[in-house]
């Protein structure tokens, strides 16, 4: 039977994620700096939608239905792990990617090259801040290769293991082999409210309540 796994929330914030990475590490190679800013802005936008649709969102959105546990990663290994969504090593993957890629993009506001960019916040702290983000924001840049070249290895191994997990990343269905007890969806309250926080923290991150200099 089909089941529905990932809303529609949660494959949007997917794939318009993949599109904002895509955009920020192609501006940052060509030094088009003021569009590496916008989509790195995006990033940040995005990834704090995911984390209040992880608090607030349908049962299989939310981070503790698919937490990597180690009871969950033992079962796992051991080959008794069974569950609709991301496995816990898959889990991992995903919450290595949000750690890593939600430390870029807060740093990315701080940061400065001190000539052609400035994140929008690093004028409103002190400079030891600004050179501590930059080196991360700089230094970390490989680590995000490496862990999006993993992620997209194991999407293409479980695909050829018969796993269809870039169909379900598009309509959302997964095939179980056992009824598994309905979930009530997120209700358009929790959706209105994740998007109005989301809008109130890209507006602050993005330094438009500053006063410009005269």
């Amino acid at each position: 039977m089909q089941i529905t796994v990932w809303d529609i929330p949660t494959r949007l914030f997917h794939w318009l994620l993949v599109l904002a990475i895509s955009g920020s590490l192609i501006t940052a190679q060509l030094g088009w700096t003021l569009w590496h800013g916008r989509f790195g802005l995006t990033v940040f936008g995005l990834l704090v939608f995911r984390l209040l649709w992880g608090l607030l969102g349908n049962h299989y959105a939310r981070f503790a239905s698919f937490f990597p546990t180690p009871g969950r990663i033992s079962a796992y290994l051991k080959g008794r792990w069974t569950g609709p969504g991301h496995n816990p090593l898959g889990a991992l993957s995903v919450f290595a990617l949000l750690v890593l890629l939600g430390s870029q993009a807060l740093s990315g506001l701080f940061s400065s090259d001190d000539v052609a960019f400035s994140g929008p916040l690093a004028w409103q702290v002190p400079s030891w801040v600004v050179g501590l983000a930059s080196d991360w924001h700089r230094g970390t840049e490989l680590f995000i290769y490496l862990l999006l070249g993993l992620h997209v290895l194991a999407v293409l191994f479980y695909q050829y293991r018969g796993q269809q997990i870039l169909g379900s990343m598009i309509h959302g269905q997964r095939r179980v082999t056992q009824a598994t007890a309905p979930t009530r969806p997120a209700g358009a309250g929790a959706l209105t409210l994740a998007l109005l926080l989301t809008a109130l923290a890209v507006w602050a991150a993005s330094g438009a309540w500053i006063t410009p200099l005269a």
